[in-house]
Order: structure tokens, then C-alpha cells, then sequence
């Protein structure tokens, strides 16, 4: 059965909705709850809803922005949430398909900078297709990329004293982090040196990366 892709206005999603949004999180085993979710909908940092059915049934959604950072267009997740399945790759990839296919409406001809939250390396899948990404093995982020950074930190509201970045890490504060959840199906496949950027984390206390890299221009015109 083919993948259905819808992308609306996040201040459109009702109460039905948010409630189906927090159980795909309680089946992923990644559970906000519609309180939390009501606040995100809410929140004018946060403005598209791409939601991916098969047939009637919910498989996976995220919630994002396209922005101006620093005026540079961007593709900015909040939180994204992939239904474990034997089709979640697929999943996945309609996801960011549809967000590079608005962010190539929203800005024709340029540049976008993609950012995202992570505290698992398989759920960096969703960065395939992005390329200069920070943090990644053997490179020292310079002074232009570590500005990227705590450009999106402040985005995601996240306090100084809580942020490194020398290694774009945020120390959590025992709360549920918004992050991409995507459990990858070849976990074996995942990259040795891109896991061990994530083993200094304490995901118990909510800690996670924020990563960063660039979607170019002449890539995203194939989402046309």
C-alpha cells in the first residue's frame, strides 16, 4: 500500500489528531502526551504538521519550520516520530522528501540549512541526504559551524549553561526530549564512528545532540 504525505498548518490539528500524534509516540515507545503535544501545536516557533498515513493508519509525522536563521533559509525539527515497522525507512524518507519539497518552494534556488535534535545514531538516517554535517567524526566544527549551533539552541530555547558547544551537546533536565525518533531497521549498517559521538550521552537525564548540515540548492530541485 503506498504512502499518503499531508503537510498543514500545526494550529489546525485538533484535539483527535494530537490524541493520534501521542499514541504513534506511545507506540514508538517515545511518550509526549497530547499536553505536550497541545504545546508544541501552540507554539509559534513550530509551524507545519507532516503527517504519513498507509491506508487510514497513522505511521509517522514531524513537526518543523521553515525559517530565516541569521537569514539563512532553514528547515528547523522540533520533534519527528517513526512508527517501528518493517516499512519505517520508507517512513522516514517521506518525511524529509516532503520537508526539502516545501523548503524548495519556500526558497527557490538557495541553500538550506537543515537542524535537528538526536540522542540515538540511527535516527541520523534522517540526515542521508545532507551533506557538511556538525557534528561528525574526524572533523573540528570552525567558528562559522559552532555559531550554527547555538543559533538552534537558542531556537530550541535551550539555557547556555545547559549547551557545549564545542561538541553540540545539551544536558538534559530529566524531562522527555523532542528529538528524531527512528529506530534504524540495519542497525548493524549504522557507522562505528558516527554511534560514538553519541556515547558520552545520558539519555536517562534527556540528553541529546543537536546536528546541523545543509541541504544544497541543487539538490532539492529533484523534490520538484
Amino acid at each position: 500500500m503506498a504512502l499518503d504525505v499531508m503537510t498543514m498548518d500545526s494550529v489546525a490539528l485538533g484535539d483527535a489528531e494530537l490524541a493520534e500524534l501521542a499514541d504513534l509516540c506511545a507506540e514508538a515507545g517515545y511518550g509526549h502526551e497530547v499536553g505536550t503535544l497541545s504545546k508544541l501545536r501552540d507554539n509559534p516557533d513550530w509551524v507545519l504538521v507532516t503527517r504519513v498515513r498507509e491506508g487510514t493508519k497513522l505511521r509517522g509525522f514531524s513537526v518543523s519550520s521553515l525559517v530565516r536563521l541569521g537569514g539563512t533559509p532553514s528547515i528547523v525539527f522540533a520533534l519527528a516520530v517513526v512508527k517501528r515497522s518493517s516499512r519505517r525507512d520508507a517512513i522516514l524518507k517521506s518525511i524529509m522528501t516532503e520537508n526539502f519539497r516545501r523548503a524548495l518552494m519556500a526558497f527557490p534556488d538557495e541553500d538550506v540549512l537543515v537542524g535537528a535534535r538526536f540522542n540515538e545514531p540511527g535516527a541520523t538516517e534522517a540526515f542521508k541526504t545532507v551533506t557538511e554535517i556538525v557534528p561528525r567524526p574526524g572533523h573540528k566544527a570552525s567558528g562559522e559551524e559552532r555559531a550554527w549551533g547555538r543559533r538552534l539552541a537558542k531556537r530550541y530555547d535551550v539555557a547556555s549553561s545547559a549547551y557545549d558547544e564545542q561538541s553540540f551537546t545539551v544536558t538534559g533536565d530529566g524531562s522527555l526530549p523532542m528529538v528524531i525518533d527512528h529506530e534504524s531497521s540495519k542497525p548493524a549498517s549504522i557507522d562505528k564512528q558516527v554511534a560514538a559521538q553519541f556515547k558520552h550521552l545520558d539519555t536517562g537525564r534527556g540528553d541529546y545532540l543537536i546536528m546541523c548540515g545543509w541541504a544544497m540548492a541543487e539538490d532539492l530541485l529533484k523534490y520538484g
